[in-house]
């Protein structure tokens, strides 16, 4: 059974994302919509990148349990895969994203399934290490049609 901080149900989830894609609704940097964030109980990384999108001024639902299906039902290729898988307004974000890169997604829209950053970089939104120099990593934009360097991030800064 899966565990929530705000208690959605998967069903909830779901048909606000059906909704927000219905609709079409502008994403503005007033108002971003809800991230809905599906993670590992035990995961105290994905805790720090929540704490990150709502420093950014999202809306952050957790919901606790399994992720791996979520994952492929989603569309996420493995080798993308992290700790962690959130949907925003039509979009799969995996893994630490830095909540900028989630914006300028939601503004420009480009056509694809959403945005990666595979593995655990060091220094990357939720993955800070005191002491440790951040690594220099892509964000990746993936879909059906392929995929591509969406933004290149060191730490939290755009590189």
């Amino acid at each position: 059974m899966m565990k929530s901080d705000m208690m959605p149900s998967r069903r909830a989830v779901l048909v606000g994302v059906a909704a927000g894609l219905a609709l079409g609704r502008p994403v503005s940097a007033e108002s971003p919509p809800t991230v809905a964030v599906m993670k590992d109980p035990s995961c105290g990384c994905c805790a720090k990148w929540v704490d990150h999108l709502r420093q950014a001024g999202f809306t952050v639902t957790v919901t606790e349990g399994p992720v791996n299906p979520v994952k492929a039902r989603l569309g996420v290729p493995r080798d993308l895969a992290s700790c962690h898988t959130a949907l925003v307004d039509g979009y799969v974000v995996e893994g630490h994203v830095p909540a900028d890169a989630i914006k300028r997604l939601l503004v420009e829209r480009p056509k694809g399934t959403g945005l990666a950053v595979p593995g655990m970089p060091a220094g990357s939104p939720g993955m800070e290490v005191e002491g440790r120099e951040p690594d220099t990593y892509a964000v990746v934009l993936f879909g059906p049609e392929g995929r591509g360097a969406f933004a290149r991030y060191r730490g939290g800064e755009p590189a």
